[in-house]
């Protein structure tokens, strides 16, 4: 898992991808390609991608193996690609 993930996702000033402004307000997201914070019309759009399914599938086994081998999910790592947040 990425150390910095929480800090990208809480604190992201713009869209990764788009570069749109994100207000403290604005919900964002991880990516579940690059798991860069990204603002939530790019990740319907990435949710739109032929591989999405393959990828964000991955993403979840992943995660449940690191789950399940440190018994805990600090922060939620996994779920922040799937659900938004806000800063």
């Amino acid at each position: 898992m990425k150390d910095d993930w929480k800090q990208k996702i809480m604190c992201a000033i713009e869209c990764f991808r788009c570069h749109k402004s994100l207000s403290l307000r604005d919900e964002r997201i991880l990516s579940c390609y690059d798991h860069e914070a990204i603002c939530m019309d790019c990740k319907r759009r990435e949710e739109k991608l032929p591989d999405y399914k393959a990828i964000s599938g991955e993403i979840l086994a992943q995660c449940s193996v690191e789950v399940e081998l440190t018994q805990s999910d600090p922060g939620s790592y996994c779920h922040s690609h799937f659900y938004p947040y806000k800063c």
